[in-house]
């Protein structure tokens, strides 16, 4: 008699798109091709004297003037290109990992056993090319730049592999849709895909040149700083020995921004891949564990009940493993 398959109260996986923190130059747009020419976007302190704009009720209200006078006085960290510089320079490097089928961690062997079972049938009828594709997508339309992309006057985007390097005009592909046909992007897609099966180990060094302005600020992390007191330092930049720098889960983040098959994707356009299609800046989980369309009521279907999710979920349920986390009971 067979026993009931269970899904683990211990279950995980480690992320197969592994990047690094990534490194802010700044340098002049026809420099592009010269190394040497970029130097280290600093991390500066600023102490600036601001208004009172928040909100103000009761009695504050009534004495407005005396709120205002009270001067709102900040400490900040700024980062910006020097006025003989025009363009921002972001650096990183991608590595792609395999073996997917098997969990950093699980606790028992016949959902493990299913689970691989699962992946390698998908892998057989699919491959990875649908997610890989997308990947490729978001490295070559320079999404991980963030706001040092918008209003940008060009942005260019390289991506080496061994000794072959992809160029692209950033500003050619769209930010909402990943069906725009390139052979060069075809070609990262593939690589990507041999690295998620295992075949070969790959990593991508990317360079991203955005032409901001002389003098321009730029936007590395923000670092959470916790239990802050007052009359400290209101807003710390992330930054790696001085040098400006973007988080590896932010750069991470704008990778895996491929979800378009969740249902008010039409609407919303691409969102990160997350368990229940959450973005926080929206305050709004677009995948429902009430409308079944959230990760676990789809893992759980597939594997306990045997019910095989649409291709389009199928795909991101793939790419849920692929982010890795915390899945058990």
């Amino acid at each position: 008699m067979m026993t009931q398959l269970t899904t683990p109260s211990v279950l995980a996986f480690e992320s197969k798109l592994a990047c690094s923190d990534a490194l802010m130059f700044a340098g002049s747009w026809e420099q592009r091709e010269n190394d040497k020419a970029w130097q280290p976007v600093s991390v500066i302190e600023k102490a600036v004297r601001g208004t009172i704009s928040n909100r103000v009720k009761g009695a504050k209200a009534s004495k407005i003037d005396a709120e205002v006078e009270k001067a709102n006085l900040q400490t900040v960290d700024n980062a910006a290109l020097p006025f003989n510089a025009d363009t921002l320079k972001l650096q990183f490097t991608l590595r792609v990992l395999g073996d997917l089928s098997t969990p950093s961690a699980c606790n028992n062997p016949d959902y493990q056993t299913a689970l691989a079972s699962v992946i390698r049938q998908y892998v057989e009828n699919h491959g990875f090319n649908a997610v890989a594709y997308r990947y490729a997508t978001n490295l070559a339309n320079g999404r991980f730049l963030w706001r040092n992309r918008v209003g940008a006057a060009a942005v260019e985007v390289r991506i080496s592999h061994d000794e072959k390097q992809w160029v692209f005009d950033a500003h050619t592909f769209s930010l909402k849709a990943f069906d725009e046909q390139n052979q060069a992007l075809a070609e990262i897609a593939t690589v990507i895909e041999q690295g998620l099966m295992g075949e070969k180990a790959t990593l991508l060094k990317i360079e991203a040149y955005s032409q901001l302005g002389d003098g321009q600020t730029v936007f590395p992390s923000q670092e959470l700083v916790m239990n802050s007191g007052s009359g400290n330092k209101s807003k710390h930049l992330y930054q790696l020995d001085g040098q400006a720098a973007m988080h590896s889960q932010k750069v991470g983040n704008a990778l895996r921004t491929i979800d378009t098959w969740y249902p008010q994707a039409d609407e919303f356009g691409p969102i990160a891949i997350e368990p229940y299609g959450s973005v926080t800046n929206r305050g709004v989980a677009y995948r429902k564990p009430k409308e079944k369309t959230d990760f676990y009521n789809l893992l759980d279907n597939w594997l306990l009940k045997a019910q095989v999710p649409e291709l389009e979920q199928q795909h991101y349920v793939m790419a849920m493993l692929i982010r890795g986390g915390v899945f058990g009971e």
